[in-house]
């Protein structure tokens, strides 16, 4: 059965797409940390991601530092950090979340609950540094 990500890359469950390319594909957290929290993820459905091939955790990082660099300037933060849980969604992937400090990346908080209107907003706010 496919994974939520997967779904999600194919269309099947709409998504704030931030970035897409052969090989992975980037989206905000509908339940975020905070605004602007954004998950990167494999297209090819992996549960872990030290599964990954030497050369795909190479570039799942190279395709995520444009993000994380445009999060940073996008939301008032002293920079991006970054997450790998995999317990939650069997399917590989990386949290960008913007930060002011380690506990931002605590996530046994209650996550946020945005609009539809604050993620679009969130979404543009990237996209508009990343264009």
């Amino acid at each position: 059965m496919a994974s939520i990500f997967s779904k999600i890359i194919q269309g099947e469950i709409p998504s704030y797409k931030i970035a897409e390319n052969e090989q992975f594909y980037a989206f905000l957290d509908v339940f975020p940390l905070v605004h602007g929290h954004t998950l990167v993820v494999p297209k090819i459905e992996t549960d872990y991601i030290f599964d990954l091939s030497e050369q795909e955790l190479k570039e799942i990082l190279l395709f995520a530092q444009p993000i994380a660099k445009a999060i940073e300037k996008a939301f008032p933060c002293k920079r991006c950090g970054m997450s790998v849980i995999g317990l939650e969604v069997p399917h590989a992937h990386i949290h960008l979340v913007p930060i002011n400090s380690a506990d931002d990346l605590n996530f046994t908080r209650p996550k946020l609950k945005p609009t539809q209107e604050e993620l679009k907003s969130a979404q543009n706010a990237i996209l508009s540094i990343l264009a």
